[in-house]
């Protein structure tokens, strides 16, 4: 099922073309034409899917509240009918009689606990109890075995025929593979895994932040200074008859207590004599300013970061699209620096990914940000970027200081991007803004100019809303413009200071990249093309919904992508997530958990053949409709047991055990029977 690369205009000889004048037409609604709209059952219930753009991932839910979220329920009992799924739980089951991790390969002399070990050692007993192959039209033979040669899952494989001796049950392979000393994850062609060493380095606290040491000592005599210099100012405002009053009032001490009393002024003196020390040796120095790698996004395709749909599959298939940079998902800092495999298996990457890889971060404080960023540089090297979100509008961030609550605090985001810049080596420090964090308050242009002054970031990138509009209403691209305009101001006037010809003359400019409401070709060129101080535009929801924007953008026309080219995505995306997670029974319902999150957006785009007004946005919404083929209908389908539909198509037939549970109650939540 080969991918179709020939282009198609939008407009075409037969009946079904698009129809490109203005019409008529409702706010909000997307116009279909008559023929694929399907009209209602008369007493039928209908509920239209809700679409929260952004929510906390399950991950994120269970790391910052630790309940796993807090859906409330009404009086009876009943959980609210729309909204989100706050308290879903996809964990997938995993095997029952699981096959020791040494005999994968079937060696069971590498196992050091013997006949103590509580997994599998029997193969042909594993075989025997061990669930039935997959059946699957698309994939005939296992595809990670077809793809790599080798099987990483070897006997757990679902696949295993096809790669299995079986009159001696052994296992083939067409390439040679030491399991010895060759990873997993490297004959996947993945990197940035941190090694097991360090990992439980910063599990056990022994990890030891030498540069971040350093930077928020810096730091500190900076706000101490600061606190003195506004402590000396009141002191000096006090009268001194007040300061007699106070002194006569206060009750002698014991000998003891003074005693104790002199020796912490004494220690608190040295302290701060030392903080003295460091700020008398920086003040007058950019002292956060290191040597970095140039980062280039001068007009390249980027996909935004997102939140549990921007895993590594779906990032690896959008490069295959015709991205130029990708970005992790949202890393929570402290978890980071405390080892926890959920967060540090985000960095990971796929080699297609480099050079253009960034990895995303949140923290609240600046030791977080530092502490965080020295973690990754030493642990992983395939790192264009580490990306400080500013604008994240989730509660549960917010609430505890992080993503756009940083906008509400600007001195602490320069500290925490400064801290980054101190200990990130030669990658570059990058952030990514909303325009506020109230409608009608827009504080990007002065924040902009801070930061050319106080930080080195090498790109700004803005989503045109606030916080407090979340997704609703348009972006605000004549205030991303103003934005940008406002910033090239400002690294004129500072190149011209004393300060900044020191540090930045001889430096590439700002990279300033436009967020918020792309979904198309014309978009993309018209934000890029109308300002040249916008370097690019990054893309979130639109790369999504239609997984091949960027080939439109290259070709600067629509393509009206068939059912069949839509479904040779999904299968690259299934081929993606297999080689990722694996073609064992656990691995299979993660893939198959993972493209149902990938469906829950993918399902919206709306074909071009039945549109009566095209360019369809973002905030428009479809009829009920039906597609020009059978296939078509299905991937359009707002009703989850559609989605494990297709997901059958490619991991076969759904197992009893599997749980997906969609963000969002909609319609498209409904019972497996229904």
């Amino acid at each position: 099922m080969e991918q179709q690369t020939e282009k198609r205009s939008i407009v075409e000889d037969n009946d079904s073309s698009v129809k490109r004048q203005d019409t008529s037409w409702s706010k909000g609604v997307a116009h279909l034409k008559p023929e694929y709209i399907v009209p209602f059952k008369q007493n039928a219930l209908q509920e239209a899917p809700v679409y929260d753009e952004e929510m906390s991932s399950d991950r994120m839910v269970e790391e910052l509240s630790g309940n796993g979220g807090n859906n409330k329920k009404n009086k009876k009992g009943r959980g609210k009918k729309r909204g989100q799924n706050k308290n879903r739980d996809n964990r997938q089951v995993k095997e029952q009689n699981a096959l020791c991790p040494r005999l994968i390969y079937g060696d069971a002399s590498k196992c050091s606990f013997g006949d103590s070990c509580r997994f599998v050692h029997d193969i042909n007993q594993y075989l025997s109890t061990k669930k039935p192959e997959v059946e699957s039209d698309i994939f005939p033979i296992c595809p990670v075995f077809s793809s790599l040669g080798y099987c990483p899952m070897g006997f757990k494989c679902r696949f295993l025929s096809s790669h299995l001796n079986k009159g001696e049950n052994t296992l083939i392979s067409t390439r040679d593979v030491d399991v010895d000393t060759q990873t997993i994850w490297s004959v996947r062609g993945e990197v940035n895994h941190i090694s097991p060493g360090k990992k439980l380095d910063l599990i056990k606290r022994r990890f030891p932040f030498p540069k971040s040491n350093e930077v928020l000592e810096i730091i500190d005599s900076f706000q101490q200074e600061f606190r003195d210099s506004a402590k000396l100012d009141e002191e000096a405002e006090t009268k001194p008859v007040e300061k007699e009053q106070k002194q006569e009032s206060q009750e002698p001490k014991a000998q003891d207590q003074v005693a104790q009393l002199e020796e912490r002024e004494k220690e608190f003196a040295e302290h701060r004599a030392k903080q003295r020390e460091v700020y008398l040796k920086y003040k007058d120095t950019r002292y956060f300013a290191q040597e970095k790698k140039p980062l280039d996004l001068h007009r390249k395709k980027i996909v935004s970061p997102l939140t549990t749909v921007g895993n590594l599959p779906y990032r690896r298939l959008m490069r295959k699209l015709g991205a130029d940079v990708t970005y992790s998902e949202m890393a929570l800092a402290i978890p980071l620096i405390q080892g926890t495999n959920s967060e540090w298996a985000l960095p990971k990457a796929h080699k297609s990914e480099v050079p253009g890889f960034g990895v995303q971060v949140a923290c609240s404080k600046a030791w977080q940000a530092a502490k965080a960023a020295e973690a990754l540089v030493d642990s992983v090297s395939d790192i264009s970027e580490i990306n400080l979100n500013s604008g994240c509008p989730i509660d549960l961030l917010y609430r505890q200081g992080s993503g756009s609550a940083l906008l509400d605090n600007p001195a602490r985001m320069i500290r925490c991007l400064n801290a980054m810049n101190y200990v990130s080596q030669d990658v570059p420090i990058t952030v990514k803004l909303r325009t506020g964090t109230k409608d009608g308050h827009p504080i990007a242009e002065g924040l902009v100019k801070r930061l050319v002054n106080e930080t080195d970031v090498a790109a700004i990138t803005l989503h045109g809303r606030s916080r407090q509009q979340r997704y609703t209403k348009q972006a605000d691209w004549e205030y991303v413009g103003q934005v940008a305009d406002t910033l090239r101001s400002a690294e004129a006037e500072f190149k011209e200071s004393e300060q900044g010809k020191e540090s930045r003359d001889s430096k590439n400019r700002i990279q300033f990249v436009g967020n918020g409401d792309v979904n198309n070709f014309e978009d993309w060129h018209r934000y890029l093309d109308g300002n040249a101080n916008i370097d690019s535009v990054m893309v979130a929801r639109g790369a999504l919904i239609k997984p091949w924007i960027f080939e439109e953008i290259d070709s600067q026309q629509y393509l009206d992508k068939t059912s069949t080219e839509r479904l040779d995505i999904l299968k690259d995306y299934a081929q993606f997530s297999m080689e990722h997670w694996g073609t064992d029974e656990y691995g299979l319902s993660q893939c198959r958990r993972f493209f149902c999150e990938f469906m829950s957006f993918f399902h919206r785009y709306i074909p071009m053949g039945i549109c009566e007004r095209y360019p369809v946005q973002l905030n428009e919404r479809p009829p009920n409709w039906c597609g020009r083929d059978d296939v078509e209908t299905l991937m359009g389908s707002t009703d989850v047991n559609d989605w494990i539909k297709l997901s059958d198509m490619f991991f076969g037939k759904t197992d009893e055990s599997f749980v997906f549970v969609p963000k969002h109650k909609s319609s498209s939540f409904a019972t497996r029977d229904s």
